[in-house]
């Protein structure tokens, strides 16, 4: 067990390194087309990620990509005897914490049931949900309606303030409506408090909202909303707000409206 846990941390090391080579800026924005959608298996040499992998290996990939950079990675593994599942997970930072993170995953159910104990260990729930790529492509359509959910929000709350609408007042009615949603219920107290610290960098939040739009262009889709909705993600980074939660898009909503959303004292 101690061989196999030293072997991995050898491997995500090598990935680390090669991916800040790959990005050495770090730019929040990488399409299906730039170096750094294969950076993970392309560097050749002894000391390469791809040159690390043995036969029998499963790789467990729970970051968020393109769907088609996934299935890439998959085949490249595949050649080498290695199963490659994806397997983002959604959850933010308190439910890493407490080991309550839900995972979507994409791969054989064979693989899936060797992996059931790390998953197990760190979440409460796993949803199959197919062949390798869908778990990808389920987390992209996840973020895509917390992104617009969350907006709806955050122009509900601007457009109530600035019409005299209390705020503690308002709250309790949506949650006891049709309009109650988990992101509303977990947002909520944050907002209100201005706390905009982050649970999900608003930095990540764009990036998902970018492979998002890729991956709806690849497939011939329209996302008019999530379209609108990124322009407003960019113009809060230029604002400089990338390192905070995402719910501080709220503070750009507000600066137009020349109005601030808050909690009673």
């Amino acid at each position: 067990m101690i061989e196999t846990i030293a072997a991995v941390v050898e491997l995500l090391n090598k990935l680390v390194e090669e991916l800040k080579l790959a990005n050495p800026l770090g730019s929040a924005h990488q399409t299906q087309g730039s170096p750094c959608d294969d950076a993970a298996l392309t560097k050749s040499g002894p000391s390469g990620v791809e040159e690390s992998l043995t036969e029998g290996m499963i790789i467990a990939d729970s970051s968020t990509i393109s769907p088609s950079a996934t299935l890439r990675f998959a085949a490249r593994a595949k050649r080498r005897g290695v199963h490659y599942v994806d397997s983002p997970m959604t959850g933010s930072k308190i439910a890493a914490e407490s080991g309550s993170l839900i995972f979507m995953v994409g791969g054989d159910e064979p693989v899936l049931a060797t992996l059931a104990p790390p998953f197990q260990a760190m979440g409460k729930q796993v949803f199959h949900m197919g062949e390798t790529g869908k778990g990808q492509a389920t987390k992209l359509a996840m973020n895509l309606q917390i992104a617009l959910i969350y907006e709806g929000f955050a122009e509900a709350l601007t457009l109530a303030t600035k019409l005299g609408v209390d705020i503690e007042r308002l709250i309790p009615l949506v949650q006891a409506s049709m309009v109650r949603s988990g992101v509303v219920d977990y947002k909520a107290p944050f907002v209100l408090k201005r706390d905009f610290s982050p649970n999900f960098p608003l930095r990540l939040m764009l990036k998902d909202i970018h492979l998002t739009l890729d991956a709806a262009k690849e497939a011939r889709v329209r996302l008019p909303g999530l379209e609108a909705v990124e322009e407003v993600y960019d113009l809060a980074a230029e604002e400089g707000h990338q390192d905070l939660d995402y719910a501080a898009t709220l503070t750009l909503l507000e600066k137009w409206a020349g109005v601030e959303v808050k909690g009673a004292a």
